[in-house]
């Protein structure tokens, strides 16, 4: 499995690109290959201010659905417009055209606590 060494990485399976205080925000190669087959990315939370942790929206595959979670604290700012016609850009492209959402980061210093590659691969083995 693939797990870019520039990115973070959460326990629920996020990755997160930071560019200055804008945050890029997906699931993981491992996530969606667990899900298999992505039908439906539901994001209701644009323009909301909300807590790491919380819930940002769902991911429904072909056998289940999915909370997607927030990896820091922030303000939901775009959707990724592609996933609403082709969510499998998800499977097949989780870390490029497959991202869910971008957020402003209210402090860019918490992506730096989240997973190293290294210490997300280490914990789906």
């Amino acid at each position: 499995m693939n797990f870019p060494e520039n990115l973070r990485y959460t326990k629920d399976h996020e990755w997160i690109r930071l560019e200055g205080n804008i945050a890029t925000i997906g699931i993981t190669d491992f996530a969606q290959r667990e899900l298999g087959d992505i039908v439906y990315v539901d994001v209701n939370t644009l323009g909301k201010s909300l807590q790491a942790e919380e819930v940002f929206g769902t991911v429904e595959a072909v056998k289940t659905v999915s909370d997607l979670y927030l990896p820091v604290a922030g303000t939901i700012k775009t959707l990724n417009p592609q996933l609403e016609g082709q969510p499998e850009l998800v499977n097949n492209d989780p870390y490029g055209e497959g991202w869910m959402i971008q957020m402003e980061v209210n402090n860019p210093a918490d992506v730096d606590a989240l997973m190293s590659s290294e210490a997300y691969a280490a914990l789906v083995g």
